[in-house]
C-alpha cells in the first residue's frame, strides 16, 4: 500500500526533517537514510517502522541540516573548489572536456554545505524517535484511507463473484438433461432407436451426471467467498490469509470449468476467473 508521512523538529540547533514513504510490494522492504555518524539508530528506526507496516517498500529519509531558524546556506568554498578540481583532473585524464554547469555547481555546493558539527547520537535519539513516531502516524493515516477505499472495492468484487457463481449454480441442474436430449438425438440420427429407459442409456446418463456434478465445488466456492468477505472486514493483517483463500477459490473455479462440460458455464467461469485475477492483483498490495 502507498503512504506518506512527514515530521519536523530540532536537535542541537539543527533542523530535523523526517519523511516516510511507501509503494506497493508483496513483502516488506525497508530502507533508511540517516545523517552521517548516526547509523547506529538504524535498528530502533526499523523496529518502529515494523510496528506500522508489514508489506510494501518503505523508505525513511532522516535529515539534519543547518541550524534551526538560522542560515542554512553556509557553503564550504574550499571543499567546493577542491571537488571541482578533482573532477576536472579526472575529466582531463580521460580526455573529456570539463565545463561545470550551474546544476553541477549546485550539487557539489549542496554536498559540501557547512551545517555545523552534528550533536552526539545519544543527545538527539529521543527527539528523533519522537519525530519519527509523528511521521509514522501520518503515514498510517494515509494508508488507512487507502485501505477504506480498497475495502469498498473488494466487497463490490466479492458481490460480483457471488452473482457469477449463482449463475453457474442455476445452470448446473440443466446440464445433464441437455446431454440426455443430445444423446438421444444423436442415437436417432445414427439409426439407433433406443428408449430413454434403456439400461445402456441410463448408465451413460448416470456416468455423465456424476462426472459433471459441481455441487461440492459450488458449495466450497461460496464458503471461501464468505471467509474472504469476513476477512477483509476484520482488523489486523489480512493480505497473506486473503491470498491463500483466493488460491483456494481459484482451484474451485478451475475444477468447475473442467467438470461442467457446458458452454454456458464455461463462459461464466472465464468471466469469474478474470474477476478473481483482478481481486488477486489488488490483494497483493494489502497488508
Amino acid at each position: 500500500m502507498t503512504g506518506y508521512g512527514r515530521a519536523t523538529g530540532a536537535i542541537g540547533g539543527h533542523s530535523l526533517t523526517i519523511q516516510v514513504s511507501s509503494v506497493n510490494r508483496k513483502t516488506l522492504d525497508l530502507t533508511v537514510s540517516l545523517p552521517e555518524g548516526w547509523e547506529g539508530l538504524e535498528a530502533p528506526v526499523l523496529e518502529r517502522i515494523r510496528d506500522f507496516a508489514v508489506r510494501g517498500k518503505v523508505h525513511v529519509d532522516i535529515e539534519l541540516t543547518g541550524s534551526a531558524g538560522g542560515d542554512d546556506l553556509r557553503w564550504n568554498e574550499g571543499a567546493i573548489t577542491a571537488a571541482l578540481d578533482r573532477l576536472a583532473a579526472l575529466a582531463d585524464a580521460q580526455g573529456v572536456a570539463f565545463t561545470p554547469t550551474p546544476e553541477l555547481l549546485w550539487q557539489v555546493a549542496n554536498s559540501t554545505r557547512r551545517g555545523g558539527e552534528l550533536p552526539p547520537v545519544e543527545t538527539g535519539q529521543a527527539a528523533l524517535l519522537a519525530a519519527l513516531d509523528t511521521a509514522l502516524r501520518d503515514f498510517a493515516v494515509m494508508r488507512a484511507k487507502e485501505g477504506e477505499a480498497l475495502l469498498v472495492d473488494f466487497l463490490g468484487r466479492i458481490a460480483a463473484l457471488r452473482r457469477m457463481v449463482d449463475t453457474v449454480a442455476q445452470r448446473a441442474p440443466l446440464v445433464a438433461p441437455a446431454y440426455r436430449d443430445l444423446l438421444l438425438k444423436r442415437l436417432r440420427e445414427a439409426g439407433l432407436e433406443l428408449d430413454v429407459e434403456d439400461e445402456r442409456v441410463l448408465k451413460e446418463l448416470a456416468l455423465f451426471a456424476d462426472r459433471c456434478d459441481i455441487t461440492e465445488e459450488i458449495t466450497r466456492f461460496r464458503s471461501h467467498l464468505e471467509q474472504l468477505a469476513a476477512l477483509v472486514r476484520s482488523d489486523g493483517e489480512i493480505g497473506r490469509k486473503a491470498e491463500f483463500i483466493l488460491q483456494e477459490i481459484g482451484r474451485e473455479a478451475h475444477t468447475i470449468g473442467a467438470k461442467a462440460n457446458d458452454l454456458a458455464i464455461a463462459k461464466q467461469v472465464i468471466e469469474l476467473k478474470n474477476e478473481l485475477e483482478r481481486v488477486r492483483e489488488q490483494m497483493a498490495n494489502v497488508e
